[in-house]
C-alpha cells in the first residue's frame, strides 16, 4: 500500500532540514582531525606560487618576515564564518517572533531536547581551502620554512582554534607548538604543548601529566601567567606533584602581580574587572534540572510571587523599565542606567545610553545651570546624587566621551553636596593624583574616610593603602578587611602581601596562597577566555566553549572546570540531529569524554562545588570512565550530603542503604536520609521521597514479620521537654519574629539598586537583634513581678501597724476601766467578721509571714 501524501510531508521536511545542516554547519566548530594542511593548499594548481621564491633552501629571515606579512595581509580579507540557520535569538517584530517559536516547535516534536552537538568530533574526510586562505596558508607555510617564529604561531592557532575559518587540526597544531617551543622557548607555545598534554585533546598526544607539567613549568618560568597559574594550582592540589605551599604561593603571586599592574594601568581608579565566569548548568537549574540540584533547591531555590521577576528574562525586565522610565520614575531610569554602564551576561555595556540615563536622572533634580529643582521627592534626591557621582566618574575616565577633569569636578561636588560616596571618593582621588586639582593628600584622606564610612570598598582601599604608607598597619588592616567583604581585588592584594610577609599579621602560606589564588582568578581578562567561550557556547559552536573553559580549567577556576565536566556528562542524555540519523552520527575521539569529565567532576568537587561531587559519585556508581565503585560512590554522597544542601545525595545515601549497595543494608538510616533529603527540599523533593518511604515502609514492615536480618524501622521516642516560664516566652517571641526575616525588598528599591554592591555602598537596613529584644521583656516581666511582691509586702506592713497603734490608742484610753469591759471588747471582736483574704494567710496564720517574705526558703 502506498503512503499517504500526508505521511510523507514531515520525513521530506525532516531531509530538507538535514541538507541545510549540512550546507549551513559553521566551518569552525566540527573539524578537528586531518592530514597536515600542505597538501590541501597545494590542490589549487601550482600555477600560483609565492614572488618571495621556493622554501627548499636554508632559512632566510628577511624572506620569511616578508612572507609573513603578505599572508596576515590576506588572511584578514577573509570573512569570519557564519553561525548555524537554526542559531538565532528571539527577535522583535512578528517575524522575528514568528521564527523562534516555529524553531522552538521543530526542536520539541521532532528533537525531543535540545538541539546540541555532539560535542569534540571529527570528521575524517579533508576540507578544501578556500582561494584566499589556501594563499595565506601557503605563504605562512613559506615562512614558518624559514623560521619565523611568528608565522609558525599563527599556523598552531589556526590549527587548534580554527581561526580564518580554517579546519581543526589538533595533531598539526601540536606539531607546530612543539616545533616553536623548541625553536625559541615561547612560552605560550610552551603552555599549549603542556596543556594538550595534560588534556590529550584530539588524541594529538598521549595524556602525560608529568610532561604537562615539565611544560607548564618551563611556560611559569618564561613568564607566561597561563602557565603559572595551572603550576600553582597544581603544586597546591597535588596533580603530578606533591603539594608545596611554598611554590603555590609564588607562582600565585607571580599572577598576582600581573594582575594587579594591568588594573593601575587604566584610566583614575584602575582598569574595571567584571566577572566573565558564570556555571553554564545554571541556564538549565544545574546539573540535575531545576529543583533537584543544589544550585536551584533548597535556599538556592526561587521563590517568585505574582509580582515577582525571577523567572522573567532580562530583555522583558529591561523593557518594563524602559516603560517606567519614559513615564518619569528615577528608579528606573538609575535602574536602566547602570545596567548601561555595568553591562550584563547578555547586555553589552552602552556607555552613550548610560550618560544619556544619568543626566536624565541629574535632571531631575538640577537644572542645566546647576540650580535645585522645587518639590524633589527624596528618593529622587538620592538618586540623582548618585546619577552625579557617575556622570563624573564618565568624566574622570573618558569613559563613552572626551576625558574632562573640570566637568567631572562640578558633578562631583555636586553629588558631595548631597553626600555620595562614590563622589567623595572619586574627588579624593583627583586630590590625590593631582588630576585638574593641587595635589593634597590629606584632603584626599579626608574624602576617602567619609566614602569608606558609608561602606565603599574602593575608598576603604585606598583609605588603607594611605595607613599603610604612614605605618599604621593595623588600622590598614581593619580597612583592607572591611573592602574584602565586598570582594574588591586590591584589598585582596594587599591582605595576601602582610599575611605572606607577616606584617601586622601571622604568617601563614595557606592564607596567603588563597588570597594570591582570588587577585588572579578575579582578573579574569588577564589570564582566560571565559568571554570567547561564553559567546561560542550561546552561538552554539560547543567544541570552541569546550576548548575555552578547558584551558581556564587546567589553570584551577572551580567555574572551568564544572563547565567542562558539564558539556563531556555522558549521564545526560543527549538527542541531536546526529543522534537521530544513523548516517550523519559521528565518533567523538578527540578525548575520551568520560574519563575527561570524571577528571573536571573531581577537580569541582574538590573546589567544594556540591552538584559536581554528586556526580562524582555517579560516576563511580555506573562506571564512567572508571570501574564501578560503589563505595567511592557511597562516600562521595556522603560528603556531599554532611553540606545538608543537596537534597539528591541524601536521596541517594537512603536508597543504597535500602538496597545495601555500597553499605551496609538498614532501613531504619534509610528512612533517615529520605527524611533529611525531605527537610532540605520541601517542595521539589515532596514526591519521590513519599512515594520511596510507602515502599521502604512496606519492606520493612515485612522484614519485622519474617524475622529478617535487616535493621527495619523504628520510631524514636519523642522525649516532652518542661519548659520554664523564661523558656516558654522565649520560644513563643522567636515564633512571633520568626516572619520579620521574610522581608523581601521591592526589586526597584533605591536601597538594592543594581550594581551598587559593586563599588561597596550597598544598603544594610536596621535589624532587631531578637535576642537583646527576648531578654529586654524578660527582665522587664521580673521587675513587674518583683515590684508587685514588694508593694504588697509594705502595704500589708503598713495596715499591721495601723491596727496595732489604734489598739494602743484604744488600750491606754480604756485603761482605768474594769476587766469586764476589755473582755466584753474582746468577745465583740471575736465575733466581728474577719476579712477575707482570698488565698493569701490570715494574719494569725503561721504561714503568714512566708507569703509577706516571698517563699524565701521554699
Amino acid at each position: 500500500m502506498r503512503p499517504r501524501l500526508q505521511r510523507l510531508v514531515p520525513l521530506f521536511f525532516v531531509l530538507f532540514s538535514l541538507c541545510l545542516y549540512a550546507t549551513a554547519r559553521p566551518e569552525d566548530a566540527d573539524y578537528a582531525r586531518q592530514k597536515p594542511i600542505g597538501g590541501s593548499a597545494g590542490q589549487h594548481g601550482e600555477s600560483w606560487k609565492s614572488r618571495w621564491g621556493n622554501t627548499e633552501g636554508g632559512a632566510n629571515p628577511h624572506q620569511g618576515m616578508l612572507a609573513f606579512d603578505e599572508a596576515v595581509t590576506l588572511l584578514h580579507k577573509i570573512k569570519p564564518a557564519t553561525a548555524p540557520w537554526w542559531n538565532f535569538d528571539k527577535k522583535s517584530g512578528i517575524l522575528g517572533t514568528s521564527a523562534y517559536y516555529a524553531k522552538e516547535v521543530f526542536f520539541i516534536l521532532f528533537m525531543n531536547g535540545p538541539p546540541q552537538h555532539e560535542l569534540l568530533t571529527t570528521n575524517p574526510q579533508p576540507k578544501k581551502l578556500g582561494h584566499a586562505l589556501s594563499q595565506g596558508v601557503t605563504l605562512l607555510e613559506e615562512a614558518a620554512a624559514h623560521k619565523n617564529p611568528d608565522a609558525i604561531f599563527t599556523l598552531a592557532e589556526m590549527n587548534f582554534y580554527g581561526n580564518y575559518t580554517h579546519p581543526r587540526n589538533y595533531s598539526e597544531a601540536f606539531r607546530r607548538y612543539h616545533e616553536l617551543a623548541t625553536l625559541n622557548g615561547n612560552a605560550s607555545a610552551q603552555h599549549m604543548v603542556g596543556f594538550m598534554h595534560a588534556t590529550g585533546i584530539g588524541g594529538a598526544v598521549k595524556q602525560d601529566q608529568a610532561k604537562a607539567m615539565l611544560y607548564y613549568t618551563l611556560g611559569a618560568e618564561g613568564g607566561d601567567v597561563r602557565s603559572e597559574m595551572a603550576v600553582a594550582y597544581r603544586h597546591s592540589a597535588g596533580i603530578s606533584a606533591p603539594r608545596d605551599c611554598e611554590e603555590a604561593v609564588y607562582f600565585y603571586k607571580e599572577a598576582a602581580k600581573k594582575a594587579i599592574a594591568y588594573m593601575r594601568s587604566g584610566p583614575p581608579g584602575g582598569h574595571s574587572m567584571p566577572r566573565e565566569s558564570y556555571n553554564i548548568a545554571d541556564e538549565e537549574g544545574g546539573v540535575y534540572g531545576e529543583g533537584a540540584s543544589a544550585s536551584s533547591s533548597g535556599q538556592n531555590a526561587k521563590v517568585t510571587s505574582v509580582y515577582s521577576d525571577a523567572f522573567s528574562s532580562l530583555d522583558d525586565v529591561f523593557e518594563y523599565m524602559d516603560l517606567q522610565a519614559r513615564k518619569g520614575d528615577a528608579r528606573a531610569t538609575f535602574n536602566l542606567a547602570k545596567l548601561n554602564y555595568d553591562g550584563a551576561r547578555t547586555l553589552k555595556r552602552d556607555l552613550p545610553a548610560a550618560k544619556k540615563r544619568f543626566l536624565e536622572l541629574a535632571r531631575m533634580y538640577w537644572t542645566p545651570s546647576g540650580k535645585v529643582n522645587a518639590n524633589v521627592s527624596p528618593t529622587t534626591e538620592k538618586l540623582a546624587s548618585k546619577a552625579a557621582g557617575y556622570l563624573g566618574r564618565m568624566f574622570l575616565r573618558g569613559e563613552g566621551m572626551p576625558q574632562s577633569f573640570d566637568i567631572a569636578k562640578t558633578w562631583f561636588r555636586r553629588g558631595m553636596e548631597l553626600g555620595d560616596a562614590l563622589s567623595q571618593y572619586s574627588m579624593g582621588l583627583m586630590y590625590l593624583k593631582g588630576l585638574g586639582v593641587p595635589e593634597d593628600p590629606v584632603k584626599a584622606a579626608e574624602l576617602f574616610g567619609a566614602a569608606a564610612d558609608q561602606d565603599l570598598a574602593v575608598a576603604q582601599v585606598r583609605l588603607g593603602a594611605l595607613f599603610l604608607d604612614q605605618g599604621d598597619v593595623s588600622i590598614a588592616i581593619k580597612y583592607f578587611e572591611l573592602a574584602a567583604r565586598h570582594g574588591h581585588l586590591e584589598a585582596f592584594y594587599y591582605l595576601a602581601e602582610m599575611t605572606h610577609s607577616g606584617v601586622g599579621r601571622d604568617k601563614s602560606c595557606p592564607v596567603a596562597a588563597a588570597y594570591y589564588k582570588i587577585v588572579a582568578e578575579k582578573a579574569e581578562l588577564v589570564s582566560t577566555s571565559f568571554p570567547e567561550a561564553n559567546e561560542a557556547y550561546t552561538n552554539g559552536h560547543l567544541e570552541t566553549a569546550l576548548v575555552g573553559y578547558m584551558m581556564a580549567a587546567e589553570q584551577g577556576f572551580e567555574v572551568g572546570q564544572a563547565n567542562v565536566a558539564y558539556l563531556l556528562d555522558q549521564v545526560k542524555p543527549r538527542f541531536t540531529f546526529a543522534s537521530l540519523v544513523p548516517f550523519m552520527k559521528q565518533k567523538a575521539s578527540l578525548a575520551s569524554d568520560a574519563f575527561l569529565a570524571l577528571i573536571y567532576w573531581t577537580r569541582s568537587a574538590e573546589q567544594k562545588n556540591v552538584d559536581s561531587m554528586v556526580k562524582m559519585g555517579d560516576y563511580y556508581l555506573m562506571g564512567f570512565g572508571t570501574k564501578p565503585d560503589q563505595e567511592k560512590a557511597a562516600a562521595c554522597y556522603q560528603a556531599a550530603a554532611e553540606t545538608m544542601r543537596s537534597a539528591q545525595a541524601m536521596w541517594n545515601l537512603g536508597w543504597m542503604h535500602e538496597n545495601g549497595i555500597g553499605i551496609d543494608q538498614d532501613f531504619h538510616l534509610a528512612k533517615r536520609h529520605y527524611d533529611m533529603a525531605l527537610e532540605t527540599n520541601p517542595r521539589e523533593a515532596y514526591l519521590p521521597v513519599v512515594m520511596a518511604l510507602y515502599k521502604l515502609r512496606l519492606r520493612s514492615w515485612w522484614n519485622t514479620l519474617t524475622h529478617g536480618n535487616i535493621k527495619s524501622i523504628q520510631e524514636e521516642p519523642v522525649v516532652k521537654k518542661d519548659w520554664t516560664l523564661s523558656q516558654w516566652l522565649s520560644a513563643f517571641l522567636e515564633a512571633e519574629l520568626e516572619g520579620w526575616d521574610e522581608y523581601e525588598p521591592d526589586d526597584y528599591d533605591d536601597s538594592h539598586t543594581a550594581g551598587d554592591d559593586y563599588y561597596g555602598d550597598g544598603y544594610h537596613g536596621n535589624e532587631i537583634d531578637s535576642d537583646i529584644l527576648e531578654s529586654l521583656i524578660i527582665l522587664a516581666l521580673s521587675g513587674a513581678l518583683a515590684f508587685l511582691f514588694y508593694y504588697r509586702t509594705q502595704r500589708q506592713r503598713r495596715q499591721e501597724e495601723e491596727r496595732r497603734r489604734q489598739q494602743e490608742q484604744q488600750q491606754h484610753l480604756n485603761g482605768n476601766q474594769g476587766m469586764a469591759v476589755p473582755q466584753q471588747q474582746g468577745q465583740a471582736q471575736g465575733q466581728a467578721p474577719q476579712q477575707d483574704r482570698g488565698l493569701f494567710p490570715g494574719l494569725g496564720d503561721p504561714e503568714f509571714m512566708d507569703w509577706v517574705a516571698g517563699g524565701v526558703g521554699h
